[in-house]
């Protein structure tokens, strides 16, 4: 049950990584190259999706973490558990506002407060790498 368990943690762990990596190495820097309204159109879609998914892998990832601890794994995965579960709070707090802006009604898809939020989304998110900082 632990091998298992440790199994479970690691591979929802990784999948979550591996999307987030794409997210913020490939998708969003090239959807910047877009005109804004472009890149809001696309934005809204993506996200939606990638929410359900990311947040099951890390909420997943977490509790098979959490249970593989109190299977007696060590407490490294007491500690892994805990880093990854961080991952929901912090989307709470540091990026779930701009969010919220992006998705409001009657945002104007093609003005600069929409790709002012777009651009501060890719940062929040971990966007912002030497190859693809700034947006154009």
């Amino acid at each position: 049950m632990l091998e298992a368990t440790q199994l479970l943690a690691v591979l929802c762990c990784t999948l979550f990584t591996g999307a987030a990596v794409y997210i913020n190495l490939v998708e969003h820097p090239a959807r910047l190259e877009c005109t804004t309204e472009i890149v809001a159109a696309q934005w809204a879609p993506s996200y939606r999706r990638a929410t359900r998914m990311q947040a099951s892998l890390a909420i997943a990832s977490s509790l098979a973490g959490v249970l593989a601890w109190l299977l007696g794994g060590g407490i490294a995965w007491l500690l892994g558990a805990l880093l990854i579960g961080l991952v929901v709070p912090f989307t709470f707090v540091a990026i779930m506002p701009t969010n919220h802006r992006l998705l409001g009604p009657g945002r104007d898809p093609s003005s600069p407060e929409t790709r002012q939020l777009l651009d501060r989304w890719g940062a929040c998110t971990g966007c912002a790498v030497p190859w693809a900082w700034p947006p154009r």
